[in-house]
């Protein structure tokens, strides 16, 4: 014992070894948890490697959580409902094409069926791709069913496929149209003395309207109006003849909707049976119990008998061994989702140099075509301009190159569209908005009225002459917009070359207008109307490939990715969306998301000359 301890008093002795067995009882803890979250992750991620016993005669469960993507977007923290930042769980659509397509061809496969419940929202070009799925599914005489409690317009579109439709007899089927409604600011910002300096070519050009307008202008109006309807046409028409519904019967349903109610003392689910939009009305239990006679009986005896649809196709994968011999030639799949940004960009943003590296893989990996699906509103035109280049370089070393369109190719991502050699689209891809503008606010009459002043000198006229707390020099503003113009006559020329047409032509239908895939076709601002299949089997055509492999070009997940994607694939959606439903506060921020997007995402894409290809309203419904 040194002397020090023996200082000590025995009262003292006494409280520091209840410390030290205190933070020796932490320390054990804390070890203890991380080996368990260490355990726990090491379960997520290797043990889906085990191959799954697929009973003979299952059904495949489809059951999509939250948004329908192309592409999913990085695992960024923790789940939103534990303190990460919010939003929906994605399915990737192709998965689950991936996974029908090869059910159907499955003897083990006996049926499909559709549990949407837990589907947030999907955009209608997606929703074709899932249903022409489903259409070959159904072609091998295997039967579709569909269970839900309830039904909003994206569900009812997948459930429309089915032969048998289920709907809880407290459930609905809400069919409301399409609509595109923002708010407008000008008003608020003039009350907070913010300036707003716009620089376009074009009378559609419209991404900036909400803050240079109080409300939605003519041209913008009617370049919506058209699209939209466009678009609900698609919807109805499908709708219609998979439920064998006579022409109108959509429009016709949702106008006279509250005397249909009435005359079913409100109740929505037997309003759905009697116009035909269900088959049978039937609590989860007894949908079930039924299904159960049809397809036979899970071994818990609470479920009918079948296997998820991602795990299906996770153990398709794993029993696909790679035939012996000669190497079977590759069509290279890459996504480019999300808004386009220069430089480097996490998935579910396109960054110029993250494509491009991706671009220049597949021309390393010496793939025989090249497919590039491309679902973007657009962003830089500096960065599209820069992947355009990639592209070109591509078809330069012998490779063709067939862009895909996804929901939405407008703007620059249509501009990133002419690099290839041909371009597909679905009926209701949002595509064209060929425009270009420049903007940024300036505060210095919002920080005057607070008593905020700034002064200063420069070697010129334009020094300082970008700050946000200066006014824009006349000198300025003529420079950007002549930078505008000068953009768009070269997006004008570059689709012309693309399309085989002129610029004077070109203007016609550009100037920001936005066309559907359908209608883009007639233009000539697309090739083919298809789904990314269609222009996989195009890319064959193209390289004179018989036999092939599709592989999917992808950025590596980092260890610590891999982690957040591995626990947020297990985080039950269902839970999470039901807590977050009940935080009132963000529920309320995350509705503003979308009125901040028009200036969040100009601080994003990081546009060396502040030039941007971008549309406002291209999110297909």
């Amino acid at each position: 014992m040194t002397d020090a301890t023996h200082r000590k008093g025995f009262i003292r002795r006494i409280f520091d070894g209840i410390g030290a067995a205190i933070t020796w009882l932490r320390r054990i803890v804390t070890n203890l948890l991380f080996l368990l979250l260490l355990l726990f992750v090491g379960t997520l991620i290797f043990g889906k490697d085990e191959r799954l016993t697929i009973p003979q005669g299952a059904a495949l469960k489809v059951a999509p959580t939250g948004v329908l993507v192309d592409e999913l977007s990085p695992p960024s923290g923790l789940p939103g409902f534990i303190g990460g930042p919010s939003g929906p769980v994605e399915t990737r659509v192709k998965d689950l094409v991936d996974a029908i397509d090869n059910a159907a061809r499955d003897q083990r496969i006996s049926s499909l069926v559709l549990e949407l419940d837990q589907m947030v929202g999907a955009n209608l070009s997606k929703l074709e791709e899932i249903g022409a799925a489903v259409q070959r599914f159904k072609a091998t005489d295997k039967p579709v069913y569909a269970v839900g409690d309830n039904y909003t317009q994206a569900q009812y579109f997948l459930a429309s496929h089915a032969d048998t439709v289920y709907l809880n007899p407290m459930g609905s089927v809400l069919l409301t149209g399409f609509g595109a409604y923002r708010n407008y600011f000008k008003s608020a910002l003039d009350k907070l003395k913010v300036n707003f300096h716009v620089f376009r070519v074009g009378d559609y050009k419209d991404f900036i309207e909400p803050y240079t307008r109080d409300d939605m202008s003519p041209a913008s109006r009617e370049n919506n109006q058209r699209w939209l309807h466009q678009l609900w046409g698609e919807y109805t028409e499908q709708v219609t003849g998979l439920r064998n519904l006579p022409p109108g019967a959509i429009d016709a349903f949702i106008a006279d909707l509250p005397q249909r109610l009435a005359a079913h003392d409100g109740s929505w689910a037997e309003t759905a049976q009697a116009n035909e939009l269900v088959d049978k009305l039937a609590s989860r239990r007894v949908a079930v119990s039924e299904l159960q006679e049809k397809i036979g009986a899970a071994d818990d005896e609470r479920d009918y008998k079948s296997i998820d649809a991602l795990d299906y196709l996770r153990n398709q994968k794993l029993t696909q061994i790679p035939s012996p011999g000669e190497e079977t030639p590759k069509i290279g799949l890459i996504s480019a989702s999300g808004a386009i940004v220069d430089g480097e960009a996490p998935a579910g943003q396109i960054g110029s140099e993250t494509l491009g590296e991706l671009i220049v893989d597949a021309r390393e990996k010496e793939v025989d075509a090249l497919v590039l699906r491309i679902d973007s509103g657009g962003g830089s035109a500096f960065a599209s301009e820069a992947i355009r280049q990639e592209l070109l370089a591509t078809r330069e070393a012998g490779i063709p190159v067939v862009i895909s369109m996804g929901s939405v190719a407008a703007s620059g991502g249509y501009w990133i569209a002419t690099g290839g050699d041909r371009i597909w689209a679905s009926p209701s891809t949002i595509t064209g908005s060929i425009g270009v503008f420049g903007a940024f606010p300036t505060f210095e009459d919002s920080l005057e009225h607070i008593g905020i002043y700034n002064d200063g000198v420069g070697t010129t006229e334009l020094a300082g002459s970008m700050r946000l707390d200066r006014p824009l020099p006349e000198a300025a503003a003529n420079i950007l917009q002549q930078g505008v113009e000068h953009t768009y006559a070269r997006f004008l020329r570059i689709v012309a070359e693309a399309r085989g047409s002129t610029p004077d032509e070109v203007h016609k239908i550009a100037q920001g207008q936005v066309w559907t895939g359908r209608a883009a076709q007639k233009l000539g601002l697309v090739d083919e109307l298809g789904n990314l299949d269609d222009a996989v089997a195009g890319a064959a055509r193209l390289a004179e490939l018989e036999d092939y492999e599709l592989m999917e070009i992808q950025r590596e997940l980092t260890p610590g990715e891999k982690f957040l994607r591995a626990l947020a694939d297990n985080v039950d959606a269902q839970v999470a969306a039901s807590i977050e439903a009940n935080l009132p506060l963000g529920a309320w921020l995350s509705s503003l998301e979308p009125a901040l997007e028009p200036v969040t995402a100009l601080q994003s894409y990081r546009d060396p000359r502040a030039l941007y290809v971008r549309c406002l309203v291209c999110r297909a419904p």
